[in-house]
């Protein structure tokens, strides 16, 4: 049984401040109206950097599941769980395969360790891997076959899932909490510099809701017919002219620099031209060949190559400007390469790091950093949540933090006047369509 949603059912934890249904009683104002007061004036610090983790691709609606990018437990069930054998075979992972895993290295697909953790599992294989490279032995090299096709078989089945995730009808409730974010976003003062969206996830929801809301971004990749990664694109910035009669410029008011931390759906690798990544449209992506960090032990070391670590190294100086804030939605801490920046970040007396995620419990040893960072009692360092699983309404969640904690702002009437134009423009034609197939 849910609770009743409500905006009110949150904790706002700053350092050792506590504010929660039980503190509203002896304080002036609610945790909820707080929270979304404080955040207010977060929007408007001088170095505005946001992180998307998986968390915020992914929307629990209680009538149809799951929308959008599964997350990491549901991903691993969706290839390794005993009804899923059918997906298992698609991508390689046949019997033959699970079997000589089981019985030659002794790693059980079916273990729960890795039930529900595709991270967990591809650390055991690579380690395998690693292990297994100049191997002589006939039995083993065998084994190595059969540990390379299941590593294949995975990499497959998450870009798959990616992409599909975020090709299907429901994905576009998802796409419309990230529009909704960008158009708040560009609320933001002008006389500000311009914010900066870092996110670990492969797919492309924050790109198409940009290109929706016609919010020009810098992602690092410069052309038009082959479009190729370049640092030095971080240091631009897209400008308007003020005055036609002078060289009088401003940079654009709605401008946003983007990071892919752990690559693209949409970026491959190739052999011409100076800068060697490229940007593709997802129509020519293939899986397995995509340029991505995979959830492996390898994730540290792969991020310290070419285009990562130019991504990296612009996610850590964004953070370590003076007066800076960082704001972490459906992050969990899991990535150290990650986190280790972020505690960089809090050397600096000016940083402050704001954490939207379900508070940690000494009961719950689930988000260990999480308690860490709360544990400090930091007064730069917040964290918004709810902690009643039951509620159906959570101030972490990517949707509710975006319509509920985010300031509205005066957003363009224009604006939604357009995006209902556009729908029934979409309606026409879907009823065109309908009508021509209807008569054939």
């Amino acid at each position: 049984m849910t609770t009743t949603p409500t905006p009110h059912a949150l904790t706002f934890i700053k350092g050792s401040k506590r504010y929660d249904e039980a503190s509203s009683s002896t304080t002036q104002q609610l945790p909820y109206e707080l929270a979304k007061s404080d955040f207010n004036e977060v929007l408007s610090s001088k170095n505005l950097t946001f992180l998307f983790g998986s968390g915020c691709s992914s929307h629990i609606d209680p009538k149809k599941g799951e929308q959008g990018i599964p997350t990491m437990g549901p991903l691993a069930q969706g290839i390794l769980a005993d009804g899923k054998a059918e997906v298992a075979e698609k991508y390689g992972l046949t019997a033959e395969v699970r079997n000589s895993l089981l019985g030659d290295l002794g790693i059980d697909l079916s273990d729960d360790d890795y039930a529900w953790n595709l991270e967990r599992l591809m650390e055991v294989m690579f380690g395998f891997q690693f292990a297994l490279a100049k191997t002589k032995k006939d039995a083993l090299i065998q084994a190595k076959v059969s540990l390379d096709t299941a590593i294949e078989a995975i990499k497959r089945y998450v870009f798959d899932s990616c992409k599909d995730g975020q090709s299907q009808e429901s994905a576009e409730v998802v796409l419309d909490f990230y529009q909704t974010f960008y158009r708040k976003l560009s609320q933001r003062s002008r006389s500000l510099p311009r914010p900066t969206i870092a996110t670990t996830n492969y797919d492309l929801f924050n790109e198409i809701a940009m290109d929706r809301t016609s919010i020009p971004y810098i992602n690092g990749f410069l052309g038009s017919v082959e479009k190729r990664f370049n640092p030095a694109s971080f240091r631009y910035t897209i400008a308007q002219r003020l005055d036609m009669t002078s060289q009088r410029w401003t940079s654009l008011d709605n401008l946003v620099y983007f990071l892919k931390l752990h690559g693209s759906l949409n970026w491959h690798s190739t052999d011409t031209g100076l800068f060697p990544v490229e940007e593709r449209s997802l129509g020519e992506s293939e899986g397995g060949k995509a340029m991505l960090i995979y959830p492996t032990p390898a994730k540290q070391n792969a991020s310290f190559a070419a285009p990562y670590s130019d991504m990296f190294r612009e996610f850590q100086t964004k953070v370590v400007q003076e007066q800076s804030v960082l704001v972490t939605v459906g992050y969990s801490f899991g990535d150290e390469h990650v986190n280790n920046i972020i505690y960089q970040a809090l050397t600096i007396p000016t940083f402050r790091l704001v954490i939207l995620a379900k508070p940690a419990t000494d009961d719950e040893a689930s988000n260990k950093q999480l308690k860490t960072l709360q544990d400090l009692g930091d007064p730069r360092i917040w964290v918004i949540g709810t902690e009643d699983s039951a509620s159906e309404w959570k101030a972490h969640y990517f949707r509710d933090f975006v319509e509920d904690i985010m300031p509205t702002g005066e957003l363009d009437p224009a604006e939604d006047a357009i995006s209902k134009i556009l729908e029934l423009i979409g309606e026409g034609k879907k009823e065109k369509k309908e009508n021509e197939d209807g008569g054939q």
